[in-house]
């Protein structure tokens, strides 16, 4: 193991998921509800993680000889998305009961949370552009060390990700308002609509 490489994995695999996107704010929402948090991190990790090792191991290369992926991914990211986003907003509009946090909140069922995690994380074409193809490109300047690197960027992902998840259970007294929960709702559906657009107008 080449320490320096690892962490060198770990930065550039930090510095590509930080930015605020449709599978962080699933995680950040999760979080905040007490919900689920442990499998849908660990979910979100362990996708990146397959991700990581097919770019590592060149896969990138392969989804490069599928003329259909791109725009599978695309289409069906984007739809997805939309879906997503109005099912956000129409949760921003509801009664105050629906909003609240604690123990009096309705828990969701884990399959049906997890599939929707899946769903933001597979059906995202921008997942695969930075895991598999950039991180993939970007371990070819450490050959040799390919598993060094692949072991930082996953450890990273990691990171951040359970960091994101039970950070934000702290963030909870202030999102017992209702309003609060109202406002992040309609971040995540604009956010959710914002990444539907660019997959499909293919920005």
């Amino acid at each position: 193991m080449n320490l320096s490489v690892f962490f060198a994995g770990m930065t550039m695999g930090l510095s590509l998921i930080v930015a605020i996107g449709a599978q962080n704010a699933f995680v950040l929402r999760q979080g905040l509800r007490n919900e689920h948090v442990f499998a849908v991190c660990l979910a979100c990790a362990m996708s990146d993680a397959i991700l990581i090792v097919a770019g590592v191991s060149g896969f990138g290369k392969v989804a490069g000889w599928l003329p259909w992926f791109d725009p599978a991914m695309r289409y069906g990211g984007g739809a997805f998305l939309i879906w997503y986003g109005a099912r956000s907003l129409r949760s921003a509009l509801r009664s105050t009961e629906a909003l609240t946090v604690g123990a009096s909140a309705e828990k969701r069922d884990l399959a049906k949370t997890l599939l929707a995690c899946l769903a933001i994380t597979w059906l995202n074409p921008h997942v695969y552009l930075d895991t598999v193809v950039l991180l993939g490109t970007i371990s070819t300047q450490f050959p040799g060390f390919e598993v060094s690197f692949a072991a930082g960027a996953i450890s990273g992902s990691f990171l951040f990700f359970f960091s994101l998840g039970y950070g934000a259970t702290r963030l909870r007294p202030v999102f017992a308002r209702p309003s609060a929960w109202r406002i992040l709702e309609g971040i995540i559906a604009a956010v959710m609509w914002a990444i539907a657009f660019k997959l499909i107008a293919g920005v």
